[in-house]
């Protein structure tokens, strides 16, 4: 079981370097419900999702460099491409260091999570998303959001990139 929020954010922390990062692609065979594949560096897998915005149910299984060519063959949509940094929760309050103290809310950091954050490429340039995973929806209920992200998508379908990969664009 998944359980997760999102964030928009504006801005990036000071030094995201020293974070581990991988460069993703991922792609939808189908949507309703959610099979995904990806690739994350050198790793590729499938990955099914069942319907939901904060809680669902997700099963991921290893595929080879073979499998996931031939799976894209198959896509719905567009292939989503980004970079995501995986970024302790307890060092968002180092965040914005060049910034008033106050942007980051010091009680809403810790507990050992882990926050994604994605950073598009392509379509969706200049698109950065935060995503938190949480053990319970209490836990994640009880989450309150450091100022240093601007807005909480949880529960807007189109923050899915499911939902982005399908999206048309005017040329």
């Amino acid at each position: 079981m998944e359980i997760e929020r999102k964030f928009l954010v504006d801005g990036l922390p000071a030094s995201l370097d020293k974070f581990l990062k991988v460069e993703m692609e991922q792609a939808y065979i189908c949507t309703e419900p959610v099979l995904r594949i990806r690739r994350e560096g050198d790793d590729y897998f499938l990955t099914y999702k069942s319907g939901g915005l904060m809680k669902r149910e997700e099963y991921n299984m290893p595929l080879d460099k073979a499998g996931y060519e031939k799976l894209l063959l198959k896509k719905e949509g567009r292939v989503i491409t980004k970079t995501r940094y995986y970024i302790p929760v307890n060092e968002l309050k180092e965040w914005y260091r060049s910034h008033e103290p106050a942007l980051c809310n010091k009680r809403s950091v810790g507990n050992g999570r882990v926050c994604e954050l994605d950073i598009f490429h392509g379509e969706y340039e200049g698109l950065v998303l935060a995503e938190i995973e949480f053990s319970s929806e209490a836990q994640a209920n009880a989450f309150e959001m450091p100022k240093c992200f601007t807005e909480d998508v949880t529960f807007d379908g189109k923050y899915h990139n499911s939902f982005m990969a399908m999206q048309v664009f005017d040329s």
